[in-house]
């Protein structure tokens, strides 16, 4: 549950800042933060990361809907159970990929993008949620902790063990 409170979070700190942003500045409006270096850039984004796909906002839509159906499914029955770390990183993506098919949905296939490092493409705080996630994700996976795998190594086999034991007590 406290997982699906932090999705929550994130979501709404998202949408937050996106309609602070809307209603506060123009479109195209910069403000500078630190001069040359970070400013806070109102965009409306027709396009998908790095500005890929523009205004493809139904394949935007069912692709978010179909992940955010997946990692939902992926939490409940796969992860959970063999590592609950993995929560934390479908939390960010999960949390990000809403926040930006809320947006999608609501500014005719746009997203609200406004943080702006001049080397870099504008982005938003679901984008930074997902790559985030994403980053967590593939170190998790690439470069698992050693003491996890012997630990789960050694519930798999008192998991069998326990379960012979009961095959063993049925047959008698």
């Amino acid at each position: 549950m406290g997982y699906m409170l932090f999705v929550l979070f994130i979501i709404l700190l998202d949408q937050a800042s996106k309609i602070y942003i809307q209603y506060n500045m123009h479109i195209g409006e910069s403000i500078p933060v630190i001069e040359g270096i970070f400013h806070i850039t109102y965009i409306e984004n027709p396009y998908t990361a790095f500005g890929l796909f523009r205004y493809q906002t139904i394949f935007f839509v069912i692709a978010a809907s179909v992940s955010v159906i997946l990692i939902i499914l992926i939490y409940k029955k796969i992860i959970f159970q063999k590592d609950p770390f993995m929560y934390i990183p479908l939390t960010l993506v999960l949390g990000g990929a809403v926040g930006n098919l809320i947006d999608r949905v609501r500014i005719n296939g746009r997203v609200i993008d406004f943080i702006d490092f001049r080397i870099w493409p504008v982005f938003n705080f679901a984008d930074s949620a997902i790559v985030c996630g994403m980053l967590v994700l593939l170190i998790h996976v690439l470069f698992p902790a050693p003491e996890k795998e012997n630990e789960g190594e050694v519930e798999k086999g008192e998991k069998w063990e326990e379960e012979e034991k009961y095959k063993a007590q049925d047959k008698e």
